[in-house]
């Protein structure tokens, strides 16, 4: 079972550190590729460029809960959200057929 893991591909968690604006401020923001993919992705799903919907999201959690401790863990466990989201959307898309 670990060969699924540990064959994968390095690029897959090659490190990638991307610069943008959060509320007017310049940061950076180094996140494993493969997570870059699916932020990537989340943020085309919703019509919009990456640093758009990160800063929509920082914007967003700021106004819910306010300053997040550590916002990299937040983009990573907001992957994982949208991908338990899609497979549950796919698993009643499968039993709908």
């Amino acid at each position: 079972m670990c060969q699924i893991f540990a064959g994968q591909d390095p690029e897959r968690y090659a490190s990638t550190t991307r610069r943008l604006r959060l509320n007017g401020q310049s940061t950076s923001i180094r996140l494993e590729n493969a997570y870059w993919q699916v932020i990537d992705e989340i943020a085309g799903n919703d019509g919009m460029t990456t640093p758009v919907f990160i800063s929509t999201l920082h914007s967003e959690v700021l106004e819910l809960r306010g300053e997040p401790e550590n916002f990299t863990s937040l983009l990573r466990c907001a992957c994982l959200k949208f991908m338990e989201v899609s497979a549950g959307d796919a698993g009643k898309a499968i039993a709908a057929e």
